[in-house]
């Protein structure tokens, strides 16, 4: 005999059914005042939101996993789960319940980390991108010849894609996954499933590989934007980004419930048009976070930015991204800077009115979906009574012109709100009082007649006790019997014939009347109507407002503009900047440069010391020795910020800036054990330098620091050698680059290499002790000072000394050096033992080796095979 079916209530058969549409989302479910999760779903929320874990019965002697969160409370619990990589689908009760049937339920919205609307989770400063990568070609082999990228952030509308191609495709992809730090990352699932490496906190979702097909995909794009080709929007040719933009499309529809009406446009763009800035070189000159706390104090971003508004905060973030390589838009906006560094009271006035302009991008975008609220239409209109204020004050400026041209006051939408709106009005649409009288008249007359029945009602107490001869009497009202006559006990014997006793109390009698059960209907049915008309009414004047929306988002970006443009400039006179001149050719000359970061973090009794900094043509590669603490690396990243701040349209920190304009900037500083993904410091310093010297072009500014310090001295010395040759000889490369090291013996390479030069930090000597001049000037450093670093580090007493009577015996006896362990005092351990090297047979190779003839390919193998015979003696 057949297993009976169990049988399940009506509620749990509803939450399946959605559930089942949403298999990948935590789906909470709203039940009266609060939103549950069950099954797995709960044993997830509980363990991640550390919430009680309870359950519910679902059948006969059936009981499921639940935990739930208040309603008034779940952005805050929807935000801590999207921070985790989960996906999130809200179902809410979209009939009134009436105890008689089940209350219809459907999912209003999923939100994922890079499909975020809602104001309170989303960063102000930053722009929230969700990304899609499709790669083109072989996923049996993983080989990537071609990809198409698309990002795009809801909340403000942006939407753009590209195409890349080369041998190194995924290297590109990488970089672009750098500059634009997405929230999640959406790939076809098939490529998903070789596994794809993503920056920290990036979530990775696959989507099914159809939605990136090129018909699909090219469908999907033309119905939504209502055209018949793409190439109005610049994808005359662009397979693998339509590709790319059509699946992001897609993905988004399928998760919102709104039509998207903000992506009104997508725009093609080429990662030739600004600075390739690789992810290493992003956290190594610290552009917008720490390597330390990960916040944005101490960073290049959070010296810049001085921004009034949300929007203007994340535009520079944006060109901080990706700096210029146009000569003529860089000086428009250095031009802009100077125009109001010169203008101290301009500059004043402007700040005090841009700190009265809420987040326009995102506030218009709410407005356009339908999630805006009351109280936003009001910021918008309090927004654009701004900008003519505005336009007033930059018009007489030549070099804000351009922005005057674009700023437009939307008179008709500021007047559209003043007439509908009240000041003050109610936070959601769930209370009255939010149209302004006069604006519809079928909202009058409701008003009227509700106004009317309150006031017979208002009036009621003084015309009964008039009627009655009973003073005491009062009008009341309650949850339970609505509107009622009191009458004490004593005077019940005097109330007329047309009340009809309805409560009975310790010292009194609760009455009605038909005709004041007629005015309580007026009353409590009006407020549902109010309601109902305020709702459609303020959804017609969104949908009104809507259509100027193009002009408010193109003004939102020309306010963002020059916000940026005012933040600059008041870092600039502040700091004591200088204009940079920018040039076509590969100079880069810098008198009185200044990191911008570290001249903050000194205190009054410590001035930063400048340095000058001069490439041209003879001079192409800097070897910069000294020892460590002298500021070595400290002056190669101020050349790298300076250059880099120089692109961006901002004046730098320095008493004179000449600036080639530099394609790409690659740092190679410091060390960090990439642990997780099972590379030391070493093999990360390689990965590192490798793609500096596969992707730079004369072009290029390098920035190296300690190379080959992660190994042993002379694995290290030969590869940092074998690197300086390379960049000098190979005609691919010959950019400018500075290059610090510990290693004394690459002072020699100016000899042979004549575009090479040395540089050391100076030190003042005064006996045992030295004093770090900071102060870079022409030359090799003599010696290291590393006994002295350690004393003034802090090392114990009896460690200098002896670490002095080891360096004396090493720099007078050299290769013959050998020398017993002291004896142990008390209970120390006893030094290890310095011994004498056996004679190698690999030292007599090495002496024999034509270096200059080898490529880097064969001195690295020829490196192993010496180390081979080191190694087996």
């Amino acid at each position: 005999m057949a297993k009976k079916a169990t049988k399940v209530t009506p509620l749990r058969k509803q939450y399946l059914d959605i559930k089942s549409q949403y298999p990948d989302c935590i789906l909470f479910f709203r039940l009266g005042d609060f939103y549950e999760t069950f099954d797995e779903d709960a044993e997830t929320v509980a363990r991640e939101l550390d919430l009680a874990l309870t359950s519910r019965p679902v059948s006969k002697n059936t009981r499921v996993p639940m935990a739930g969160v208040p309603h008034h409370a779940l952005e805050n619990y929807v935000a801590r789960l999207i921070e985790k990589g989960y996906h999130v689908a809200v179902c809410e009760q979209v009939s009134e319940a009436d105890g008689k049937k089940l209350v219809d339920r459907e999912v209003v919205r999923v939100i994922t980390p890079g499909t975020i609307i809602e104001p309170e989770l989303l960063a102000e400063k930053q722009s929230n991108y969700l990304m899609a990568i499709v790669p083109i070609g072989k996923v049996e082999t993983g080989r990537w010849d071609a990809a198409g990228i698309a990002y795009v952030d809801i909340s403000t509308g942006e939407f753009a894609a590209t195409q890349l191609h080369g041998e190194n495709v995924a290297l590109l992809v990488l970089e672009e996954l750098a500059r634009l730090s997405p929230r999640e990352v959406i790939i076809p699932e098939s490529w998903a499933e070789r596994g794809v490496s993503l920056p920290p906190g990036t979530h990775l979702t696959s989507v099914a590989d159809w939605r990136f097909e090129r018909g699909t995909a090219e469908q999907t794009l033309t119905d939504h934007f209502g055209v018949r080709t793409l190439e109005g929007f610049g994808f005359t040719d662009a397979i693998p980004a339509i590709m790319a933009a059509g699946g992001t499309l897609g993905y988004l529809q399928s998760t919102q419930r709104n039509t998207l009406a903000q992506l009104t446009t997508l725009r093609a763009y080429t990662t030739a048009s600004f600075m390739v800035l690789d992810q290493f070189t992003r956290r190594n000159l610290e552009l917008t976070e720490t390597i330390r706390t990960r916040k944005t104090q101490g960073s290049l971003i959070g010296i810049l930015d001085r921004t009034t508004t949300a929007m203007g905060a994340r535009l520079l973030r944006t060109w901080l991204n990706q700096p210029l390589l146009e000569i003529n838009r860089l000086n428009a906006r250095l031009d802009a800077v100077e125009a109001l560094s010169n203008d101290e009271a301009l500059r004043a006035e402007l700040r005090e009115a841009l700190s009265n302009v809420a987040d326009l991008e995102r506030l218009v975008n709410r407005l356009v979906i339908g999630k805006a609220g009351p109280r936003d239409l009001l910021a918008l209109r309090a927004s654009l009574d701004m900008v003519p204020f505005l336009q007033a004050l930059i018009a007489p400026v030549a070099a804000l012109s351009a922005l005057t041209k674009r700023l437009d006051s939307c008179d008709a939408v500021r007047d559209l709100i003043s007439r509908a709106l009240v000041d003050d009005p109610p936070a959601t649409l769930n209370a009255i009082g939010i149209i302004q009288p006069g604006y519809a008249e079928e909202l009058d007359k409701v008003l009227a007649d509700s106004k009317e029945a309150r006031d017979w009602i208002a009036n009621l107490e003084a015309v009964e006790r008039r009627r009655t001869g009973i003073p005491t009497i009062k009008v009341g009202f309650n949850k339970v019997f609505g509107y009622y006559i009191e009458v004490t006990h004593a005077n019940t014997s005097k109330i007329p014939d047309n009340y009809i006793r309805k409560q009975t109390l310790v010292n009194a009698e609760r009455y009605i009347t038909p005709e004041l059960k007629d005015y309580e209907a007026l009353v409590l049915n009006a407020e549902d109507e109010i309601l109902a008309i305020e709702r459609e009414l303020f959804a017609e004047l969104c949908a009104e407002l809507s259509r100027a929306a193009p002009q408010m988002l193109e003004t939102a970006r020309a306010i963002a503009h020059l916000d940026v443009f005012l933040s600059l400039a008041d870092v600039a006179v502040r700091e004591d900047y200088v204009r940079p001149e920018l040039t076509e050719d590969d100079t880069l000359i810098i008198r009185g440069g200044r990191h911008p970061v570290v001249e903050q973090l000194l205190d009054g009794n410590f001035r930063y010391v400048p340095n000058d900094t001069h490439f041209d043509a003879d001079s192409r590669i800097h070897i910069i020795t000294g020892p460590n603490m002298s500021g070595k690396s400290t002056y190669i990243r101020q050349v790298a910020l300076i250059t880099l701040m120089a692109q961006i349209g901002s004046f730098v920190p320095a008493d004179e800036a000449v600036i080639g304009l530099v394609d790409r900037i690659f740092a190679r500083i410091g060390a960090q054990d990439e642990i997780h993904a099972g590379q030391s410091t070493f093999m990360v310093e390689m990965i590192e330098t490798a793609r500096l010297l596969l992707g730079s072009s004369p072009r290029s500014l390098l920035i190296l620091d300690e190379v080959g310090r992660g190994t042993s001295t002379y694995d290290g010395l030969a590869i940092a050698r074998a690197v300086v040759e390379y960049i000098h000889n190979n005609p691919r490369l010959n950019c400018r680059t500075l290059f610090a090291t510990h290693y004394h013996e690459l002072t020699e390479l100016p000899a042979i290499l004549p575009r090479a030069h040395n540089f050391n930090v100076a030190v003042a000597e005064q006996g045992d002790e030295i004093a770090f001049l900071h102060r870079v000037v022409p030359g090799g450093a003599d010696q290291s000072y590393g006994v002295h670093v350690a004393q003034l580090a802090g090392m114990p007493r009896s460690v200098v000394d002896r670490a002095r009577e080891l360096l004396h015996d090493l720099e007078t006896q050299g290769s013959n050096f050998s020398l017993p362990s002291r004896k142990s005092n008390g209970d120390e351990p006893a030094q290890l033992s310095f011994f004498e090297q056996a004679p190698n047979p690999a030292l007599s190779e090495l002496q024999n080796l034509a270096v200059d003839e080898l490529s880097p390919l064969e001195a690295l193998t020829k490196l192993y095979e010496l180390k081979r015979m080191v190694d087996n003696g």
